[in-house]
This record gives C-alpha cells, sequence and structure tokens, in this order.
C-alpha cells in the first residue's frame, strides 16, 4: 500500500504544481504584451502626446501619397504655417504587399517626426523605426536623417 501511497502523493504534488505553473505563464505572457515589447521606438510611440489627426491614408501598389492624401498634406501644410501640431498615418505596401505604416507628426515647433512600423514585413528587421526633420520644405516625401 506504501507504494500506491508514494504514487498517488506523487501524483498530487504534480497537479498542485500545474496551477501555479500556469499562472506563473500566464503572468508572463501577460507583461509581455502590456508595454513589454522590447522596442523601444514602439513604446515611444505608444506613449507619446497625440496630436490633432490629419487622417489616415492607406495606398495600393503604386499609388503615390501626394496625388492620394491631397486633403491630409495640405492640412499638415495648414499646421506648420500657423505653428500647430498635427499627424497623419500613411499605410502602403512593400513589394510583395506586406502593410508598412509611417506616423508623420509635425510639432508646433516645426520639427517633422517620422515613426515607421515595419513589423508586417515579413523580409525587414519587424521593427519600429524614428526620423526627424527640422524646418522641413516638402512633408511626407522628405529626407529625415535617421
Amino acid at each position: 500500500m506504501t507504494g500506491q501511497s508514494n504514487a498517488r502523493r506523487r501524483c498530487v504534488a504534480a497537479v498542485s504544481v500545474r496551477p501555479w505553473l500556469i499562472a506563473v505563464a500566464a503572468t508572463s505572457l501577460l507583461a509581455a504584451g502590456c508595454g513589454m515589447s522590447g522596442d523601444p521606438v514602439k513604446e515611444r510611440w505608444a506613449s507619446r502626446a497625440e496630436f490633432s489627426s490629419c487622417g489616415d491614408v492607406s495606398l495600393v501598389q503604386g499609388e503615390e501619397v501626394k496625388k492620394k492624401a491631397v486633403r491630409e498634406i495640405a492640412c499638415l501644410r495648414g499646421a506648420l504655417k500657423s505653428g500647430k501640431s498635427a499627424e497623419l498615418k500613411v499605410t502602403y505596401p512593400t513589394k510583395e504587399g506586406d502593410p508598412i505604416r509611417e506616423y508623420y507628426r509635425l510639432t508646433a515647433q516645426g520639427r517633422l517626426e517620422v515613426y515607421t512600423d515595419s513589423t508586417d514585413d515579413r523580409y525587414s528587421d519587424r521593427k519600429w523605426s524614428f526620423a526627424k526633420c527640422y524646418t522641413p520644405e516638402w512633408l511626407i516625401e522628405i529626407s529625415c536623417d535617421q
């Protein structure tokens, strides 16, 4: 009977440990989804102060932002002229069709910030990147230092 009793104790012990392991695993998964992504640019974007929106533009393959987003670009230009802040989201496909999202933020000081989300691009580093320009002449298709 002691052999059965020992086996039963081991089984009960294993069953008692299992909920603890599940709780630890669930906590780890929750922590991973709550701002601990390890991508500092993504975290910076998520914690930003939101500016007034100039819209959200989605481009298809071959479409040009300056032709599709005339009203949205005019909104950014108006913010630049008046010294206000604004932001615009532009989504476009890679050659393979994966979406890239760019967020253009114009600060009240006239600085253009560009956040790029490449996390859904299978052929990239799948990270966020950031660039900024001071006194931009042409919004959107401007070359910013990274």
